[in-house]
């Protein structure tokens, strides 16, 4: 079963979120998600605004809230449910939620790379820890070349320039 959010620090995760312009607002158990691009328990974003139930996943909420980091402000002004971008924005959301979720000690890297395979997220190396440890340098380079990492590939902590 993957780590839901209900079975970590939401107060942690929110304030990761805060360093971002991201504010997370958790909804009542039974609420339908606003911004929800895949419905049922999965995070949601409309403006600078996450939304989220105990029950959604902690992958999802750090996927959704990477896709605000990493689109252009354009974007970024205009979101509601739908974070666009192409594959290689894609990528590079998924190595960024993994850098996140190392920012959380109720989930980690490891932990989060085994709830995508889980979750049934799809790299060509088969596993998602395989591709984020020998394939993910592409993913690498677009986040280091839109400053949401610094050159040496640690979080800047801002938004996507």
């Amino acid at each position: 079963m993957v780590l839901r959010l209900g079975d970590t620090d939401p107060t942690a995760l929110a304030q990761l979120l805060a360093r971002y312009g991201l504010r997370l607002e958790l909804l009542a158990a039974d609420a339908a998600i606003p911004g929800s691009y895949w419905g049922d328990s999965e995070a949601g974003l409309r403006g600078s605004c996450l939304y989220a139930r105990t029950d959604t996943p902690v992958h999802s909420v750090l996927h959704e809230a990477c896709h605000f980091i990493c689109m252009s402000g354009e974007r970024r002004a205009q979101l509601d449910r739908d974070a666009g971008g192409d594959d290689d924005e894609e990528s590079a959301v998924c190595y960024l939620q993994i850098l996140l979720a190392g920012e959380l000690p109720a989930v980690g890297r490891a932990r989060l790379i085994a709830d995508m395979d889980a979750w049934g997220y799809s790299f060509r190396l088969g596993s998602t820890g395989a591709w984020f440890a020998q394939d993910a340098q592409h993913a690498r380079q677009w986040l280091q070349r839109f400053a949401i990492l610094d050159g040496a590939g640690g979080l800047s902590g801002g938004c996507r320039t």
